[in-house]
């Protein structure tokens, strides 16, 4: 009788376990989102920063011989911060940020900053585990999140995903200082709605 192969285990990761794997959660960004190798070199100490921030939460899958294969983190949101600033900049331009028509997405929500998984690892929903695994218990009313656009290609992963979770359209083809890419910002009210039972 042949053993079952070992599964990732889907673990949370304190701020002292993600210092122990950076380097592989790193490279496993830095792969996932075709970035050439030295931006793993500049995003150190920026996630390290990140991991010392007011409602910080992070999770992880890691393989059988525990390394990070997925990646997941955020932090509570809130003025000051760079990307709520660009945001606000981004929703104040286009004239959304004073229609009391919209939901103003920019109180008490949760950034979930960062999530990947290694390419190779791709296409087991994965993704979808880390994301309700770290948004689980978040005691903000919404999340929010950035993702580079995909216009004209079909749209990726990461986009089902999002839109399959219920994720709808704050802000499009919004330019971050320092990166000319166009990128979308996605929002929905939470918690997340239960997975769907399988039969």
């Amino acid at each position: 009788m042949t053993a079952a192969p070992a599964r990732p285990r889907l673990v949370p990761l304190s701020s002292v376990d993600l210092a122990d794997h950076l380097a592989e959660a790193l490279d496993v960004y830095v792969s996932a989102m075709g970035y050439p190798p030295g931006t793993a070199r500049q995003r150190r100490t920026l996630w390290m920063e990140h991991s010392r921030r007011p409602g910080w939460r992070c999770t992880g899958w890691l393989d059988p011989g525990g390394h990070v294969i997925g990646i997941a983190y955020g932090y509570s949101g809130g003025p000051g911060q760079w990307w709520f600033e660009e945001v606000r900049r981004g929703l104040a331009a286009r004239g959304m940020s004073r229609d009391p028509g919209q939901p103003d997405w920019l109180r008490d929500y949760f950034e979930l900053t960062e999530l990947h998984v290694r390419p190779d690892a791709q296409g087991s929903r994965l993704g979808e585990g880390m994301l309700r695994a770290l948004l689980d218990g978040v005691r903000h009313e919404r999340v929010l999140l950035s993702t580079p656009e995909h216009a004209p290609r079909p749209p990726g992963r990461a986009w089902r995903l999002y839109r399959r979770l219920g994720f709808e359209d704050v802000l499009r083809d919004h330019r971050f200082t320092g990166d000319g890419r166009p990128f979308a910002v996605l929002g929905r009210t939470l918690p997340l709605d239960p997975p769907p039972t399988r039969s």
